[in-house]
């Protein structure tokens, strides 16, 4: 069962919204960066070691960030795309479609569940920091 006109709409409707949000919190995350303090904390005096450690983990926060809120964006902008070439909804891997259930709870899936859980289960242990 392909999406409906009106199901395919509200999708993109979410998607468009989602897109300006996060594109705003890029902006506004960029903007705060300049403001933000952490090379007065760095260079501080009297500084030790520990105020030191303290900017650099202000400044990795605020490029993790950044990061996240790129990566959402891009996968927006990646439905979006695939919504204009017709091949939204779905699945990149087996061609199956994905449901509208799925896309409603996570509009931008480029999978569907089976092959979601394959990868998750294949590639989960890659992004686990070990010590």
């Amino acid at each position: 069962m392909t999406l409906t006109d009106t199901e395919l709409s509200s999708l993109a409707e979410r998607l468009q919204e989602r897109h300006r949000i996060v594109l705003a919190m890029v902006r506004e995350e960029i903007e705060q960066s300049d403001a933000r303090e952490y090379g007065k904390l760095i260079g501080a005096l009297p500084g030790d070691v520990g105020d030191q450690s303290v900017a650099d983990t202000l400044a990795d926060l605020n490029i993790s960030i950044a990061d996240r809120h790129i990566t959402q964006l891009r996968a927006v902008e990646a439905a979006l795309l695939r919504i204009r070439n017709g091949t939204y909804g779905t699945c990149i891997d087996c061609g199956a479609e994905i449901g509208f259930e799925r896309l409603s709870a996570y509009p931008t899936a480029e999978r569907c569940i089976q092959d979601q859980d394959r990868v998750e289960r294949t590639y989960a242990h890659e992004s686990m920091p070990t010590l």
